[in-house]
């Protein structure tokens, strides 16, 4: 099984932004990328989307002559190689469950059996995935139903991952991988059956919910990205709300400042549901004094 990363995991969770940021309207803003100053140095800041298909490209402009001006690009973790199976197969220990306990043992019967019946439609079953934790079978079921509807698409991050790779770009990490796998090994831990009965509910509405964030995402619509993302995140895993976005964005602002006052141009490039909504990354950073302009 392929492994899907925590970020694919919270854009399908919660597929929306709010503008709880005061940063630009949504008739000013154009885009998802912002630029953060102190005095004459500045770092870019762009929001990303984690599954993005092949006809979303290419990209807006600005992230394109963004990466070209940049000397050093700065994602939230470096993945492995899917060709890496040992890398692979570690992870995937990692997120599955240990000691004979799994996925069925969380679960009401209805949501267990509402699980299953999704799986039939692709030939699978509710047990074949049992033995993983609820947040890498959430990400399964929504990976399966992006590429249902053909949206299936590595996203932002791995792409510009190689272009930076091919330009022999500098490359740097906000996080490490193993804190990702962590967190989605815990994610919806002691409200399992909710997470799993939540994002059965909302897999109908992927297509949609994924088209329309696609679209604010290309024009900088924070509002709408915070509905999609943001609210749906919280509906569907309240308690691991604080851990996926509040604490992370925390975390990331000293990395962040650290990339002041240096020669390299840096583009930093998160989830676009960290810069929006309360506590995002951005507010955090003018809340510090620093000037943040919606490009």
């Amino acid at each position: 099984m392929k492994f899907i990363s925590l970020r694919n995991t919270a854009m399908a969770l919660g597929l929306a932004f709010t503008s709880a940021t005061t940063l630009a309207s949504d008739q000013d803003a154009t885009t998802s990328v912002w630029e953060v100053s102190k005095g004459e140095d500045v770092v870019y800041i762009g929001g990303t989307i984690h599954i993005l298909p092949i006809s979303e490209f290419p990209l807006p402009e600005v992230f394109t002559s963004t990466y070209e001006k940049s000397d050093t690009l700065v994602f939230e973790a470096e993945l492995p190689d899917p060709a890496d199976l040992a890398a692979q197969q570690k992870m995937m220990a990692a997120l599955a469950y240990s000691n004979g306990k799994t996925l069925k043992d969380e679960l009401s019967g209805d949501t267990y059996d509402a699980l299953n019946t999704y799986l039939s439609a692709f030939g699978a079953t509710a047990d074949q995935l049992a033995g993983f934790r609820p947040g890498m079978v959430a990400t399964t079921l929504v990976a399966m139903e992006a590429q249902r509807n053909q949206l299936a698409g590595e996203g932002v991050d791995a792409y510009f991952t190689q272009l930076a790779k091919r330009d022999d770009k500098s490359r740097e990490y906000l996080e490490s991988l193993d804190f990702q796998i962590q967190m989605l090994a815990n994610m919806g831990k002691g409200e399992e059956d909710r997470l799993i009965s939540e994002t059965l509910a909302t897999l109908p509405e992927l297509k949609t919910m994924l088209t329309q964030t696609i679209k604010a995402w290309r024009v900088g619509n924070t509002e709408q990205i915070n509905e999609l993302v943001i609210d749906t995140f919280k509906r569907e895993s309240p308690t691991s709300f604080d851990e996926v976005f509040t604490q992370r964005n925390q975390n990331w602002i000293p990395h962040i400042e650290a990339m002041f006052g240096d020669d390299d141009q840096e583009f930093v490039l998160v989830g676009a549901g960290h810069l929006v909504g309360q506590d995002n990354v951005l507010k955090l950073l003018e809340a510090k004094g620093y000037k943040v302009v919606q490009l």
